[in-house]
């Protein structure tokens, strides 16, 4: 095993995955869950992120080329996502319990783009393609599993924070919260569109 691409890849996967900073996120959209279902969806979030960081690591390249998807065209439709999320928590549609809405938030928005977004998958795909022997490889792999852990172990603090703050405090974060999340949506689909389109 190679430990520099193992620590190299599991700070650069912490780091795109912004798990402190996707902490008011989770509290948002699990906002008036019963303690179990919020768990239930930061446990399936971490998984189906980390599963597809690990698909994409090693078949990534292969997928794209084949369905003939650009990586421009992966940050334009994750911005989007996200703008959807943000215009929903400016007009207060994230109020009520994601569960009675009939939406699982641990797929779209929080593993996909928030804890593996573009510029995680596109991060893992080129770190794959450096290491192209079997123990570089597993050094990825190691890497993304431990650093998905550590997210994970993270992102369920956003109980305590979630009691720390009350609920005026959490009304006044969300609406903040979405404008910021509304300027990254803008800034990764732009992102996308300079690169399809100006390069």
């Amino acid at each position: 095993m190679d430990i520099s691409v193992l620590v190299k890849t599991f700070v650069a996967v912490f780091v795109l995955a912004d798990a402190i900073g996707n902490l008011p996120i989770v509290m948002v959209l699990t906002k008036g869950m019963e303690p179990e279902q919020k768990s239930g969806v930061v446990d399936r979030a971490t998984l189906v992120a980390t599963a597809v960081l690990l698909l994409f690591a090693f078949t990534g390249q292969w997928i794209l080329k084949y369905l003939d998807i650009s990586m421009g065209s992966l940050r334009v439709a994750g911005g989007l996502l996200l703008l959807i999320v943000a215009l929903k928590m400016l007009e207060g549609e994230l109020d009520t319990p994601v569960v009675e809405e009939q939406r699982d938030v641990a797929i779209t928005p929080l593993a996909l783009p928030l804890l593996a977004g573009p510029g995680t998958l596109t991060t893992v795909m080129l770190l794959m393609s450096e290491s192209p022997d079997p123990y570089g490889h597993l050094s990825v792999a190691i890497g993304i599993v431990s650093a998905m852990f550590v997210s994970w172990l993270i992102i369920r603090l956003s109980d305590q924070v979630d009691k720390l703050i009350g609920q005026s405090g959490a009304v006044i974060i969300t609406k903040l919260l979405g404008f910021l999340l509304a300027a990254l949506a803008v800034e990764i689909s732009s992102a996308g569109i300079r690169e399809l389109f100006l390069s």
